[in-house]
């Protein structure tokens, strides 16, 4: 099954994909100008990989849980998918993804660590990590 994972922040989106079950690979970031051109850049991007399964990531502890999951929930709403969504717990996903990637490449704000930690998050459901 091809699932997709998304790490949902206020201005990008993380992104990785599975189209084995096995090996997860981070995608480009998509940038987030607003949350309507970012649903439609998520759509597009489950299109085009012809993705069965959508795994999003959810922030669990910390003083603003509830609201990050109300902001992640509506987001995820705008999708309009026909395609099984599922909450993976992302707790730590991005600083983990910042440390896998120390002296790697300059921490730039490209989204390349965002993507990072959506790879964690789906290895994470998919029990590969």
């Amino acid at each position: 099954m091809k699932t997709a994972s998304i790490d949902v922040g206020l201005k990008r989106i993380g992104t990785a994909i599975c189209l084995d079950g096995k090996i997860v690979l981070p995608q480009n970031a998509i940038l987030r100008k607003n949350r309507n051109q970012a649903a439609r850049d998520v759509k597009a991007f489950l299109e085009e990989w012809e993705i069965e399964k959508l795994v999003v990531g959810l922030p669990k502890g910390g003083s603003s849980e509830a609201e990050m999951e109300r902001r992640i929930r509506h987001f995820v709403g705008l999708l309009e998918l026909d395609i099984p969504v599922v909450y993976q717990d992302e707790q730590g996903s991005s600083f983990e993804a910042q440390e896998l990637t120390a002296g790697q490449f300059r921490h730039k704000k490209d989204g390349r660590v965002d993507s990072i930690a959506a790879k964690i998050i789906l290895e994470r459901y998919l029990g590969i990590y």
